[in-house]
């Protein structure tokens, strides 16, 4: 999933985001709730409408927030109360007020509130963490009416029986699909796959499996061979804008100056019809003259990486050519 925290992903339209092949994308709750606001979404027939997208969307809880604006809120066991990043006013979470938000902006997949805990964390942090996702589990529950699907989200940090734990008391409830969550918050891959590798089978088989926040190639692919089926990430998008092109031989600096003269693209394996006119040397152009077009083009060009790396998964899964992939990406 493309992230759209705004309700738009950064220099694309939601034609692009259609055009390229994309059937889902990510939004947020806690920013989309202090602007524009779920009201005026919902006055306007939610966030689809809205933004003119005809796919479906998946909204954060603001769970996240509660990691990344830690030095702005304070936790107990009612929710979270933050001071708006915007302009300083209070802002009060619950797991009943995030449901009601998600509801509010008509969105396709709706999180539930938990508490992430960043890395690294003693593990009575991560266990806190825990305890509060569990307490308020069964609240996003209840408070629901209706669609959006609900999501739980297991935590556990890099504690395989916090995990155990988490996965067994969380899959205990009527969720329509479950997210690993706490991923990709500051650990090194080699503690990463481990967790996921672990916690993915916990989850139900016949359920959609989630990895929240994962997105560099190479462990989208492992979590993918561990049995997830769903990712969203900032990186392709937030790459793009500091001049960061993926490519099958690595990421690349579009930048450099052995572009200058380059007439051909950055990667001739990764090659796609929304930016192929372009040549290397004219997006290197376009990011040393600080033109917008530099940033929407390495976008609309790792998106449409990204988009072929998941549709080469989904044909290497079921065509049981799965080692080649993973040899096709092994210097992504």
């Amino acid at each position: 999933m493309p992230v759209g925290t705004q309700g738009s992903v950064k220099t694309l339209g939601s034609e692009d985001v259609a055009g390229l092949g994309f059937q889902q994308i990510l939004a947020n709750t806690y920013h989309l709730s202090l602007r524009p606001g779920a009201d005026l979404i919902e006055r306007f027939g939610g966030l689809h409408p809205f933004m003119s997208w005809g796919g479906s969307i998946l909204t954060d809880s603001g769970g996240y927030q509660v990691m990344s604006l830690a030095s702005h809120r304070k936790i107990t066991d009612e929710g979270v109360e933050f001071k708006s990043h915007l302009d300083g006013s209070e802002v009060f979470l619950s797991p009943e007020r995030s449901v009601e938000i998600q509801s509010q902006l008509g969105v396709d997949i709706a999180m539930a509130l938990d508490v992430c805990e960043g890395y690294p964390a003693s593990k009575d942090q991560v266990a806190e963490a825990m305890r509060l996702t569990h307490l308020w589990a069964p609240r996003n529950l209840a408070a629901r009416v209706g669609p959006p699907a609900l999501f739980g989200i297991v935590q556990g940090g890099i504690y395989e029986d916090l995990r155990a734990e988490s996965a067994g008391y969380i899959t205990s409830l009527p969720f329509d699909g479950f997210a690993i969550g706490g991923v990709s918050v500051g650990e090194a891959a080699e503690l990463q796959y481990p967790v996921v590798s672990f916690t993915a089978p916990l989850l139900p088989a016949d359920k959609p499996r989630y990895l929240m926040g994962v997105g560099h190639p190479k462990d989208i692919l492992h979590a993918a061979a561990s049995g997830v089926d769903m990712f969203d990430c900032v990186l392709p998008t937030r790459m793009a804008r500091h001049h960061a092109v993926y490519t099958l031989g690595g990421r690349i600096n579009a930048m450099a100056l052995r572009w200058a003269e380059h007439k051909g693209p950055f990667d001739e394996l990764s090659v796609f019809p929304q930016t192929e006119r372009y040549s290397a040397a004219y997006v290197r152009h376009l990011f040393k003259a600080g033109e917008a077009l530099g940033p929407r083009v390495a976008t609309l060009h790792n998106l449409a990486f990204y988009a072929r790396l998941m549709r080469e998964i989904r044909e290497a899964i079921e065509q049981g050519t799965w080692p080649a992939l993973v040899e096709r990406y092994a210097k992504a």
